[in-house]
């Protein structure tokens, strides 16, 4: 599976503007344990399809990383309603984020 980050982030506005459980995932597409990862950021998602997941691109002058205070990469924030509720840093199982996933949906 290809890991494709976007470089066209959403602004923290837009981020804090949100209502409903979101996901943000910050890393490279460069980025080795990125893309180790996928796996198991897919297998979690799968689950939860419904909610909405913006994969930003992050790095040295990337605002909205810095405004979460991302410093390892993949770093996953789950929101509800803009509030960051919960984050898993470099997930290695998908029980990990099932967690986080579970807090916002309400489950």
């Amino acid at each position: 599976m290809e890991t494709v980050y976007q470089q066209e982030q959403p602004t923290r506005a837009d981020i804090d503007g949100l209502t409903g459980p979101a996901v943000l995932e910050f890393g490279t597409n460069w980025c080795g344990y990125c893309r180790g990862a996928q796996p198991v950021i897919a297998e979690a998602y799968s689950e939860y399809a419904n909610i909405p997941h913006f994969k930003v691109e992050d790095g040295p002058g990337r605002v909205l990383g810095r405004a979460f205070r991302v410093k390892l990469w993949p770093t996953v924030i789950f929101l509800k309603d803009g509030k960051e509720v919960a984050r898993v840093v470099r997930p290695e199982d998908a029980d990990e984020l099932r967690e986080g996933f579970a807090q916002i949906a309400g489950a």
